[in-house]
């Protein structure tokens, strides 16, 4: 519930102030009455959404074993690179998705179509639903607890929204670069531990050499090596003894940080590169700083300023610094 929680809270919460600066800039410019085919978009990404989390849930049935790994592992890749787009999407347009929005809703205001503003409801909405959805999908099916992973997303989904809404009206204020900052490097590692199980998925279908095909080294027993007489094809280590699969602990590791009590060599060396090449890319992003100074928001609306949060401490505009005193004047003659 934990990590399907903060998943949800992060992503719901994106979707909620992308659609909060669209209703606070209609209302804004007087144009309220456009707001009914904005929430028509909205409904139909969400809808697009859960029609793709039932498709993939329902539709595994009518498959074989086999396709179902297959399946699991190329949409758990799948979601390791839309997840990996998103967090440095969101990093590098952060602090320009205002205005982005706020020009698409002038163009579509100008071709007077009733589809547009329809689409961008959509677009805008569509974007992290369908990222949430096979996000979510691809962690719980590596759950044994269904029920608890789903209903941890339902709750961080519903404070997301109580939360955007909270920020549009002005009742609570938190520092969104904070927060998409550590979220961010949440979904980094949870995202490493998706790509681990996906080829932990395509290993079991096949697909990717490992303990299941026949490359797998043996020892005397027939079993297959664990450790480093292992690599690559065997298991890198197994300490199902010390924490069983099923057990709370396994399962809050599996969820935070990827970790399985028994891996293979692919999949230890897949977790590491990814976290090491992709955490080393987000860290560098959070440290560089803009080349241009933020001009802060002169609206009143609270919303409207979480494009582009100021860093902790700097939310309210440094004083003008006092100008200097001119040089006193010479006395005439002098040199």
């Amino acid at each position: 519930m934990l990590a399907t929680f903060l998943i949800g809270l992060r992503e719901g919460l994106e979707a909620a102030l992308v659609v909060g600066i669209l209703v606070a800039y209609l209302s804004r410019i007087g144009r309220r009455d456009v707001l009914p085919r904005l929430w028509a978009g909205v409904g139909l990404a969400i809808a697009l959404a859960v029609g793709i989390g039932a498709v993939l849930t329902f539709g595994a049935y009518a498959l074989t074993t086999q396709a179902q790994e297959l399946i699991g592992g190329l949409m758990s890749l799948l979601t390791v690179a839309m997840v990996t787009w998103m967090i440095f999407w969101m990093q590098k347009t952060a602090r320009t998705l205002k205005r982005s929005l706020e020009g698409g809703i002038d163009r579509a205001l100008s071709t007077g179509g009733a589809w547009a503003i329809v689409a961008i409801g959509f677009v805008s909405v569509a974007r992290e639903g369908i990222e949430t959805t096979l996000l979510l999908w691809s962690m719980v099916q590596s759950f044994d607890d269904t029920p608890a992973a789903l209903l941890g997303a339902l709750l961080g989904l519903v404070a997301s929204v109580v939360l955007g809404w909270l920020l549009a009206r002005g009742m609570v204020r938190i520092d969104l670069r904070i927060f998409f900052a550590w979220t961010g490097a949440f979904l980094v590692v949870v995202a490493a531990g998706v790509l681990a199980y996906a080829i932990h998925d395509l290993q079991e279908a096949g697909v990717v050499p490992g303990p299941f095909s026949s490359l797998a080294p043996v020892d005397a027993s027939g079993a297959v090596t664990t450790g480093w007489a292992a690599f690559p094809f065997g298991w890198a280590f197994d300490v199902s003894g010390a924490i069983p699969p099923g057990s709370p602990a396994a399962a809050l590791l599996q969820a935070t940080v990827g970790f399985m009590p028994q891996m293979s060599w692919l999949q230890v060396v897949a977790w590491t590169l990814y976290l090491a090449i992709v955490g080393t890319i987000f860290v560098r992003g959070l440290r560089r700083r803009p080349t241009r100074p933020v001009t802060p928001s002169t609206t009143d609306s609270t919303i409207d300023s979480t494009d582009a949060p100021a860093p902790a401490g700097t939310d309210a505009p440094a004083s003008a610094p006092h100008p200097s005193p001119s040089p006193a004047p010479k006395p005439q003659g002098a040199r």
